[in-house]
């Protein structure tokens, strides 16, 4: 009955988050209301949209670039049909203007298809008919945009495509000789440049089928067991509830693309039991935030960055998902820690036994849910293809769920599946077409190239400077936008600069990667802090705050693993993975404890600062920094344990 008593909770607290995601996250204000006939085709062409992934992914393979034309048709059509131009359009069925710009984009983008051949064969040299449906699209692909990420990426790219026209007029290391429209058009619309590049074509083929996937894992009970399973691991412990925040904000985040939407979703259940145990409000917010936005550097997903990272590098995703490991879980045992040591400090216990699953009864009714999981992991290690590991992984899903009749997948489910990835996956696909003008402008004016110069000139060719303004303009071009496109952003614009000084290309992606995800819980665009808020009732700046102090992890680790790529398992033997692992977790205990102000007792001033010095010594990899890092946290250690011998003494002797 208590469990119940719980789920009841979360059911008054989910209709109040999902208004919250709607609030912040531009991607969740679609039309969910249409009129009969609407709605049916609306379901018809999001669940055709999935089969035709489905079917081009393994039997029916395409040309690359009709497969992309196709898949960037079938997003903008609905997106056009169920995302409002504005807050006064009908919200209950579709506008003309809906219509009529929707029936475009299937234009624009079918004159692709019927004419590929025909424009490959004359060089994609523009005719006077393409010109004008090469401006259309690109308008209509910065209107999509918009409705479905908000102003500032499609801002960003108009800036850009202005750039390429205005060139001539740009200061300094900026200046270039300008491009007609005609050339502009050449390359953003009729060659795989700009709409059509790299980015479109990863979300067209590994991204949506791992969205496909988290789709039907939710659908057959995934996201319930993970928290059902994340309550009975850790209720019971010390802080119990934020603990489960972690576990449960976590492993939805291994299939989840969105910071602000795993905050909402696990948050209505964790929010409120934290509260509950005596945690304050912007507290909790933060550790769901915090928790939340981990997931989008937590492999194997990583928000869908992992394989364009891959595509980017000319590395295999394996490669990736490797050296994104070790960061991905020192992040969450920082978060981890924090929260065990706010707990010991305040006194806070876990929730009683009876208001808790049963781990045993969890395990034998879903935890057979698992098995996808492994099946795709399983197939990525062996070697398969991350497109082969999804379409399995997705068909494991169906054919695991008949274990157990309170996961079946009636056909039902699978059909509202087929619906819920391709809706989930139309952020994705927009949001890669628009950062396409941002890709296709720096391939067609040298922009990364000046960009890295001016960057490396203003920091005088220092390594440590260049990195503090890349993790400036990291975080600033991160803020509100998606993991996918913030990903490729930051990459395109930041991260040639830092190879340029001689970092190892995977740590200069992943440190741009890590700053812009970070835009999620740092001040003062703050949207995952400010969904928590929303949910705890607290101050939206006091929980982005604390949860840029509970996320302390992640903007240490990309320092350190740009100096010692060892942390990517980078040339690292197995006792050096060993060593780096056993004092990472010491050295993140040592700075959680001075940014909590807690280890064994509370810290006086010198510890904490020692703390943190000890702490970041051991962090950062080399058998010298590690014995500094240790003697200094165990002096600490020492001193702390004998003052709070001396503490209990005077307090058992008043007692006597």
């Amino acid at each position: 009955m208590a469990v119940d008593s719980s789920m009841q909770d979360y059911d008054m607290e989910k209709t109040k988050a999902e208004e919250l995601v709607k609030k912040y996250d531009t991607e969740w204000r679609f039309r969910t209301v249409l009129p009969d006939w609407q709605g049916k085709l609306t379901a018809a062409w999001l669940i055709a949209m999935s089969l035709f992934q489905l079917y081009t992914s393994t039997i029916g393979l395409m040309t690359t670039n009709i497969q992309r034309t196709y898949h960037l048709g079938f997003a903008m059509f609905v997106i056009f049909l169920i995302y409002p131009f504005g807050k006064n359009s009908p919200t209950g069925r579709f506008s003309v203007p809906d219509m009529a710009l929707a029936v475009a984009s299937i234009f624009t983008n079918g004159y692709l298809i019927v004419n590929f051949n025909r424009i490959v064969e004359r060089g994609a040299k523009v005719t006077h008919l393409e010109l004008v449906l090469g401006v259309i699209a690109i308008l209509l692909v910065l209107e999509a945009g918009r409705r479905v990420l908000g102003y500032g990426l499609p801002v960003l790219a108009g800036f850009f495509l202005l750039y390429c026209y205005f060139g001539r007029y740009a200061p300094g290391l900026f200046i270039h000789r300008g491009f007609t429209i005609e050339r502009i058009v050449q390359h953003m619309y009729l060659v795989p440049e700009g709409i059509y590049g790299v980015a479109l074509g990863v979300s067209a083929t590994f991204v949506f089928l791992f969205i496909l996937f988290g789709a039907f894992l939710n659908e057959s009970g995934g996201a319930r067991f993970f928290n059902d399973f994340a309550l009975a691991m850790a209720g019971r412990m010390a802080g119990g509830p934020a603990k489960v925040a972690i576990f449960a904000s976590g492993l939805l985040g291994t299939i989840n693309g969105s910071s602000i939407a795993n905050t909402a979703t696990t948050g209505a259940f964790t929010i409120p039991l934290m509260k509950k145990v005596g945690y304050k409000p912007h507290f909790a917010g933060a550790v769901e935030a915090s928790s939340s936005t981990g997931g989008q550097i937590m492999p194997p997903v990583m928000g869908a960055a992992a394989f364009i990272m891959a595509e980017f590098l000319g590395v295999s995703y394996i490669s990736i998902i490797k050296a994104a490991a070790i960061p991905a879980v020192l992040y969450y045992y920082g978060v981890f820690i924090s929260v065990h040591l706010v707990a010991r400090k305040e006194g806070l216990k876990g929730l009683p036994r009876e208001l808790l699953p049963d781990l045993r009864k969890v395990m034998l009714t879903k935890g057979h849910l698992l098995l996808p999981l492994a099946v795709v992991i399983y197939l990525l290690i062996s070697g398969r293809t991350p497109v082969f590991a999804a379409f399995w992984g997705t068909l494991s899903v169906i054919a695991v769920s008949y274990l157990r009749r309170e996961t079946r997948m009636s056909p039902g489910k699978i059909l509202a599946a087929l619906q819920l990835g391709a809706r989930s996956a139309l952020g994705v696909a927009i949001a890669c077409a628009v950062v396409g003008f941002v890709i296709g402008t720096s391939s067609l004016t040298g922009l990364g190239l000046s960009i890295s110069n001016n960057l490396i000139e203003l920091a005088g060719g220092n390594l440590l400077l260049t990195l503090v303004l890349a993790m400036v303009g990291s975080l600033i071009l991160g803020m509100g936008l998606p993991t996918t496109a913030n990903y490729i952003v930051t990459s395109t614009i930041v991260a040639p600069a830092l190879v340029k000084l001689g970092v190892l290309p995977i740590a200069a992606h992943l440190f741009v990667f890590y700053f812009g995800i970070m835009a999620d819980v740092t001040p003062p665009v703050c949207l995952a802090a400010f969904t928590g808020a929303g949910i705890a009732g607290a101050s939206p700046s006091r929980t982005g705050l604390t949860a840029t102090k509970l996320a302390i992890a992640a903007f240490i680790l990309p320092y350190m693993f740009v100096y010692s790529p060892q942390l990517l398992l980078h040339e690292v033997t197995l006792s050096g993975i060993v060593q780096i692992l056993i004092t990472s977790v010491t050295g993140m205990t040592c700075i959680a404890g001075s940014t909590m102000n807690y280890l064994i007792i509370g810290n006086n001033a010198a510890e904490r600062v020692l703390l943190l010095t000890g702490g970041l010594l051991m962090i950062k990899p080399g058998t010298y920094t590690d014995l500094a890092g240790m003697g200094i946290a165990g002096c600490v250690v020492l001193a702390q344990y004998f003052r709070r011998k001396r503490l209990q003494g005077r307090v058992s002797g008043k007692a006597d």
